[in-house]
């Protein structure tokens, strides 16, 4: 990392941007010695500060339009994430010289009542609300914009942002004890907690900071042998953990037992992580999260500058080309959840992130990554991808909740624009849902996902356990509730074996053989393709009253987009005279929920015992 004081531009048409930087990175004495010791650096990457500068230009104009609504759902609702971001974005090009709206007096009414509104809508134990009543975490989210937002306006010493700046400074202050006595509710929100209070206690230290930091830095940080955090979320690694672990690796020493090999290493290997679940197209494979992510789409521009860091700081080639073609590309325009213009903050504050990539590097494009930890196997072969999936958590677990890896799709694929989202396989059984898988594993050429499941018939209970009265335990057998007394009743089993293995085909498709035995009961291969494509084939019926939906009775079809298609079946017949049917399990439909995927779906059913191959190319 570099000195703040130390930046010059690197060409001429960049020149005033980068020497923007250079300037705001100087200023201040209480800033400077927020920064740690660094070796001096006079290189500059002037081509990003001009493309952070227009975008934050471009941004603070869309704020200027909108802080206004942030500030009611701050004061109606207790949210205080928008504004405090708001708030960040807003000083960004305030203290920047090259932007548009450096020393503008039109920003000073919008930062004041920002400011304003934030320390009046804090709670006097130093809290926000945003949805959780009092929370420490979700006030630590805004503590940390506040907190880069402080350093820049401190830095540059504007004696218009004097009222601002007090204001910023008591509400850090009021905040510091809160986060120091306070609880959290997920693994990440430890890191981001101390994170926040790391930047309070280099400024204005205190026991009880360093206390609660070491505390919880006490517990261990929560990565898996793969590089995931325990989670296994791309979204909350990539906007909390990863940052979290930076900031405090910059900004607290642990009073001398300084670990930043440590905290480095955590990002550094989830960086790696991300490499083998990045598609193409830059999206992020989630289905293996523990959080709401786990059917969602998401996008590796969230960690643009996690990338941008390591690999000026460790001369990475491979996350600097991840870096450089995120920046190509225009980071968080076209998708992304924080705008590229909301960064420039972050720069300012860290301007070693200005500094030029080191060479880039080829990307992992041809490989087979199988991550344990996750149960999670990723396939490419350059713009093909595949996705085997065995890592849920409810075989072992055996509920459906928050905080857990339920996503019942087992398979995935891609060939560039022709996207298969979701296979999975639903057996009509006791209602016990969809086919989750116990692991993967390497089996020959191929792998092998497997799964048992049971559901029992409760015989009489012994002698010994029976009332007159008829008033049993309400207890739970696994699959429902009942006063019966179920742990002490004799059961016999009825049971359903799953087994199969994925290999991949000579012809750069897929062959996925099922074995479905030991009950007999429908099922329905469930195929769900992205929407915006074409499906066709000969064999293909639609399933009356679900849109969107087909069976493949007989022969192959295809889905196809633009010049990409994806070729898969054979059809299996109409099994039956019903429509087909995919049930998600008692554990959903009890509560109205659902598990339809969104987009194009085809159904392939059968009934076990059942083998049956089928072919995706």
């Amino acid at each position: 990392m570099i000195a703040r004081r130390t930046f010059l531009a690197t060409t001429a048409s960049t020149a005033t941007a980068a020497a923007g930087i250079a300037a705001v990175s100087g200023q201040g004495t209480a800033a400077a010695s927020q920064q740690p010791q660094q070796p001096q650096q006079t290189q500059q990457d002037a081509d990003f500060v001009a493309f952070l500068t227009a975008a934050a230009d471009g941004r603070a104009a869309a704020v200027l339009e909108g802080y206004g609504a942030h500030i009611t759902d701050l004061r109606d609702r207790g949210r205080a994430r928008a504004a405090a971001r708001s708030l960040r974005t807003l000083t960004s090009v305030y203290v920047h010289t090259a932007s548009a709206y450096h020393h503008d007096s039109a920003l000073l009414g919008p930062l004041a009542q920002l400011a304003d509104a934030l320390a009046e809508e804090q709670f006097d134990d130093g809290l926000y609300d945003q949805g959780a009543v009092h929370s420490p975490p979700d006030t630590a989210f805004s503590v940390v914009d506040l907190n880069i937002a402080y350093s820049l306006l401190d830095g540059d010493g504007h004696r218009a942002t004097e009222k601002v700046r007090a204001t910023v400074e008591r509400i850090l202050r009021k905040a510091g004890p809160g986060l120091a006595g306070g609880g959290v509710h997920t693994a990440n929100h430890r890191w981001l907690v101390c994170a926040a209070l790391a930047r309070i206690h280099r400024r204005w230290p205190h026991p009880s900071y360093a206390g609660r930091i070491d505390d919880w830095l006490a517990e261990g940080i929560d990565q898996l042998a793969g590089g995931e955090y325990s989670e296994r979320s791309p979204t909350y690694s990539a906007v909390v953990t990863n940052p979290a672990l930076l900031t405090l690796a910059r900004f607290y020493d642990r009073r001398g037992r300084r670990d930043l090999r440590g905290l480095y290493g955590c990002v550094r290997d989830n960086l790696t992580a991300t490499l083998y679940v990045t598609e193409p197209n830059g999206e992020v494979e989630s289905v293996h999260s523990r959080r709401q992510d786990q059917t969602a789409l998401r996008h590796v521009p969230e960690f643009w500058l996690q990338y941008r860091e390591l690999a000026i700081r460790d001369g990475n080639g491979q996350f600097a080309a991840v870096a450089a073609l995120l920046q190509e590309r225009g980071t968080g325009q076209t998708f992304g959840e924080t705008p590229p213009g909301d960064r420039l903050a972050e720069v300012l504050d860290r301007p070693e992130l200005a500094r030029p990539l080191p060479r880039v590097a080829p990307l992992p494009d041809d490989f087979e990554h199988h991550d344990d930890s996750c149960g999670l196997v990723r396939v490419r072969r350059g713009g093909r991808t595949a996705s085997i999936f065995g890592g849920t958590d409810l075989p072992e677990v055996h509920a459906i909740s928050s905080g857990l890896s339920t996503n019942p799709t087992f398979f995935k694929m891609r060939k560039g624009a022709a996207i298969l989202d979701s296979l999975r396989l639903s057996p009509q059984f006791f209602s016990l849902g969809h086919f989750r898988s116990e692991g993967v594993e390497r089996d020959g050429d191929g792998w092998r996902l497997r799964a048992e499941v049971s559901a029992g018939f409760h015989q009489p209970l012994p002698r010994r356990y029976r009332r007159r009265d008829g008033a049993y335990p309400l207890t739970n057998d696994g699959r429902f509730w009942s006063a019966m007394d179920f742990p002490h009743r004799a059961k016999e089993y009825r049971r359903l074996h799953t087994e199969i293995l994925v290999r991949e085909a000579a012809d750069g498709g897929w062959e996925l053989s099922f074995d479905v035995s030991e009950s007999a009961v429908p099922l329905a291969l469930e195929l769900c393709f992205r929407r915006g494509g074409k499906l066709t084939g000969e064999g293909l019926e639609p399933v009356a009253g679900a849109a969107d939906t087909y069976q493949l009775v007989s022969g192959e079809a295809a889905y196809t987009v633009g010049d990409d298609r994806i070729t898969f079946g054979p059809g299996n017949g109409k099994g039956g005279k019903q429509p087909p049917v995919v049930e998600p399990g008692e554990r959903y439909t009890w509560m109205n929920g659902s598990l339809t995927p969104d987009g194009v779906r085809v159904l392939i059913t059968g009934r076990s015992p059942l083998t049956y191959r089928m072919s995706l190319r």
